[in-house]
């Protein structure tokens, strides 16, 4: 339960769609480099400001997921935003090593093009050695 009235507030009155998920955009707070995109629901979202570490709910697993609770990557939250209809979250974070589980540091790694997709990024970790 939150302690912080304000907070809890804020929380209510944010916009969660029918499944009780509201989107995260979730970027690095140095570079503004966008790293990844998650659904949080209200208790994650509390969670997330109790611990001060990113927290979501996956969709295929339906749980929790504590971002780096097993690669160690973890995302030490910064800063959280609202949009103006208040349906979706900017979650600005440091992140430890990497956000995508495919061994880049952002999950947006691959650009359309006209000759089809195109890696823009290196990997910075293997993840068959991680996960």
């Amino acid at each position: 339960m939150m302690e912080n009235e304000k907070l809890k507030e804020i929380i209510e009155q944010l916009k969660y769609g029918s499944n009780g998920l509201i989107p995260a955009i979730i970027q690095d707070v140095e570079n503004g480099e966008v790293l990844m995109f998650a659904f949080m629901n209200q208790a994650s979202l509390e969670q997330t400001l109790a611990t001060g570490f990113a927290t979501y709910w996956s969709r295929s697993r339906q749980k929790f997921w504590v971002k780096g609770e097993s690669s160690g990557h973890t995302q030490k939250v910064k800063n959280i935003y609202y949009d103006c209809d208040k349906d979706c979250l900017l979650v600005k974070i440091e992140q430890n090593i990497a956000a995508c589980h495919k061994g880049y540091r952002s999950c947006f790694f691959t650009e359309i093009t006209e000759n089809g997709p195109k890696i823009i990024d290196e990997k910075v970790f293997d993840e068959k050695e991680v996960y």
